[in-house]
Formats: C-alpha cells, sequence, structure tokens
C-alpha cells in the first residue's frame, strides 16, 4: 500500500500543474466512456443488487446500491456541470505590497493526495474522481463491497479517460480489499486527506485509526422545526419532502420539532399526510394522541439516524427551546424552520450551529450539486477548512507566494527599511 501511494504522490504534483484544458479533457472522456459502456455498468449493478438481496441487506444500503439510468444521468449532468466552471486552480485570493518590489500573493492550490472511502453508492466514486480529476486532486478510492462489481465498471471506464487525457497513471487509484483500509490509515507520509463516507460507527473508527486529517461527518440527525406561525399547505409539503424524497440520504429529516401553538392545526394533517407516504411515527407523550399508529418517543429516538421511514415528533413551548433541542441532539449536519415570522427565521439560522440551515424549504437540499457545485465528495460538519456540501472550493488549499529583488530580513530587523504594506 505504502508503494502505491508513494506512486500516486509522486503523479499528484503532475496532476496540480495540468492546465484546466487537460482536466476538462479528461472529464468529456469520462462522459464518453460512461455513455459507451453504460449497458455494461447497469448490468453489473444488477449482479450487485441480487448479491445484496441474497445475503438480506437493509432497505437503506438497497436505495444507496442501485445505479439505473436515471443516476447515470445524473452524475453525467454533474460532470457537464464540472466542465463549465472556472479553473479552481491559480486563484488569486490575496495581492500585498509589503515594500517596493516586495509582493506578497495567496494562490489557490490543489490539497494533493485525498483518501476517498465510501459506502455501497456507486454514483460517489464517479462524482468523487470527477471533483478530484477537476480540482488537480489524486485519489485513492475505495467504495463498499456491495458495490464492488459497479464501481469497478465505472473506474475502468474513467480510468481510460485518464489516459486517454495524458494525464498521469496513477492520479487515480481503486482499492477492493477490505484490508486496504487499514493500511491506507497508516499512509500519512503519502495521503493528505482522507474523506469517509459511511456509518457514525465506520467514521470514528476512522477518526481514531490515523494520523492523517478527516474531513466528513459521522451523524446525519437532522431536524425541522415548525413555528407558531406557518404557511400549512406548504409545510407538509416540504416535510413529506424532507423525509421521503431519499429516506436513506443523510440530509433526511429525523425529528420534527412543533411549537405548542401550531400543534392542533398542523398535526392531524400531518398524522393523514404521514399515513398516506408510509411514515412511521415516534411522537412525544403530550402529543402521540394525534397520531393514530405512534410510539413513544424517549431519548434514544432523538440520538437515532433512522434512513428510513421513520421519524421522531416533539413539541416545543418556544423557539428557544427548539434551538437548544438542535443543538444538543443534532449532528450540526441540516436544520430547517418553516415560519412567516423573519425575525424568528434569522433569529433560528444564527443561532444554530449546523453548516446549513434553511428557512422554509426542505432539509433535502444539503447537496453539492443542488448548490451548484457540480457534485460533492462529501459533507462536512467540522468548521475547519470546510463545512456543508464539499465541491471544488472545498479541495483546493492555498500558498504564500512572495516576489522580491534581493531582499532580506536583516535590513528591516536593523531598521534600515520598512515595510509599507499596501493590498495591490
Amino acid at each position: 500500500m505504502k508503494e502505491i501511494a508513494k506512486k500516486v504522490k509522486s503523479d499528484s504534483f503532475i496532476l496540480m500543474a495540468s492546465s484546466n484544458e487537460m482536466r476538462n479533457n479528461c472529464l468529456e472522456n469520462i462522459i464518453n466512456n460512461l455513455n459507451k459502456n453504460r449497458e455494461h455498468i447497469l448490468l453489473e449493478n444488477q449482479k450487485d443488487i441480487e448479491n445484496a438481496k441474497a445475503v438480506n441487506i437493509s432497505s437503506s444500503i438497497l436505495s444507496r446500491l442501485l445505479f439505473d439510468d436515471h443516476k447515470m444521468d445524473t452524475v453525467i449532468a454533474g460532470i457537464r456541470d464540472l466542465i463549465k466552471m472556472e479553473d479552481p486552480i491559480g486563484k488569486i485570493t490575496l495581492k500585498r505590497e509589503l515594500d517596493a518590489g516586495l509582493v506578497l500573493t495567496r494562490t489557490t492550490t490543489p490539497i494533493g493526495v485525498i483518501g476517498v472511502i465510501f459506502e455501497a453508492r456507486p454514483d460517489a466514486l464517479v462524482q468523487i474522481a470527477s471533483l478530484c480529476i477537476k480540482s488537480g486532486n489524486a485519489a485513492i478510492l475505495k467504495g463498499g463491497s456491495e458495490a464492488k462489481l459497479t464501481n469497478r465498471a465505472l473506474f475502468e471506464s474513467i480510468r481510460a479517460a485518464v489516459l486517454e487525457a495524458n494525464l498521469p497513471e496513477h492520479i487515480l487509484i481503486q482499492l477492493e480489499a477490505r484490508s486496504d483500509v487499514g493500511e491506507l490509515l497508516s499512509c500519512s507520509e503519502y495521503v493528505d486527506l482522507l474523506i469517509p463516507r459511511g456509518s457514525n460507527s465506520f467514521v470514528k473508527y476512522i477518526m481514531d485509526n490515523t494520523n492523517i486529517p478527516v474531513m466528513g461527518h459521522a451523524d446525519g440527525i437532522c431536524h425541522t422545526y415548525v413555528d407558531e406561525d406557518f404557511d400549512l399547505e406548504k409545510s407538509i409539503r416540504i416535510l413529506i419532502d424532507a423525509k421521503t424524497q431519499y429516506p436513506s440520504a443523510c440530509n433526511t429529516t429525523e425529528t420534527l420539532l412543533v411549537h405548542e401553538k401550531s400543534v392542533p392545526l398542523l398535526l392531524p394533517k400531518l398524522n393523514k399526510a404521514f399515513g398516506e407516504a408510509g411514515i412511521k411515527v415516534f411522537a412525544d407523550k403530550d402529543i402521540i394522541s394525534y397520531f393514530d399508529n405512534a410510539l413513544p418517543a424517549d431519548d434514544t429516538s432523538f440520538h437515532t439516524e433512522y434512513l428510513e421511514k421513520t421519524i421522531n415528533i416533539k413539541s416545543l413551548k418556544n423557539i428557544e427551546e427548539a434551538i437548544n433541542h438542535i443543538n444538543t441532539y443534532g449532528s450540526h449536519h441540516t436544520d430547517a424552520i418553516l415560519t412567516n415570522i423573519d425575525k424568528n427565521a434569522d433569529y433560528f439560522m444564527s443561532r444554530v450551529d449546523s453548516a446549513n440551515v434553511y428557512k422554509n424549504c426542505s432539509t433535502r437540499f444539503a447537496d453539492g450539486f443542488r448548490y451548484g457545485f457540480g457534485a460533492e465528495v462529501g459533507i462536512s460538519t467540522g468548521k475547519l477548512h470546510a463545512r456543508g456540501p464539499v465541491g471544488l472550493e472545498g479541495l483546493c488549499t492555498y500558498k504564500y507566494k512572495l516576489y522580491g529583488n534581493g531582499d532580506i530580513v536583516a535590513d528591516y530587523a536593523d531598521g534600515n527599511k520598512d515595510f509599507h504594506f499596501k493590498d495591490l
């Protein structure tokens, strides 16, 4: 593994110096190869689906595992958007004259080598590989074993596109063996960043067993709070979307919080809508009677990421209680307020400590593609470097470049010269 990582690191220096045109040509090649090999890729995915069903894999993993024509078209649309985006490398974000003839710039640059370990989502492989190529980062990719055949077929198409674009051979590497993960975690000399995408326990395992910086999120416990004044019809539509549009996604609402004044108006309608949508409800004891088949919610419920058509519902006295609940039980991922009171929305959005905070819309919008990033390598709930959906900008860091003409520090330390800072 270390020899592989060493080759990736070496080729990463060539990739980061490549032109935007070369990287875009590679992305065009990926689109062509995916379309050319579409039938084979989808057939391999069906084999993965059948294998997963044979071992009674969970419904949430099955939904993530599916890679059909719609998902193929979606990832291709994401690549097309990436091609249209400006080059993220070499942007000057600061230019300052320190003294006459001594100029400092801060310039964006790729992170280097990124190790991405992701769950059974074949579309993630395409998104991650494309983002890394566009941002000039080399990548070591390890997908879930449930998607082994699909990932292999996708990677073959992508690797061929890399070679066709005359980019270095080792800028993208795919790992398949489970043992490779442990070995990858020890490659701090060659890997600059790890992005794990999987269960809470898996992400925590990665964080606890490596010296490589880790970016990502462990949980997706997202909330929607219905305020004391709200639009009933719009709120019902939003809540159904936030829970059912893709239940196994990390940005699905897991807990609904309702202001006590809104309970009599909202919950009878919600009981009917949730029943028709097949949503299972865990409700606080003071509101459980509003639902036909609800079970009592407890502290464990509010700590649970269901990833299925199940939701917690709790009533609260005021917006302050809602904010406190979210900051206590939430995973700092995505939380929303449904309200007609602008000042309440502003109050909520400034005090909820999450990467994404919304007013009057579904939590399902937390996504790099929907943000116009082209795609994402994942969602970060941390506060350093990148936060929220991580696209091109989050895959770049920066370096300082200082342009001088025989300048030395001694002149300034001795008082012979003074700095005259001037932003250019």
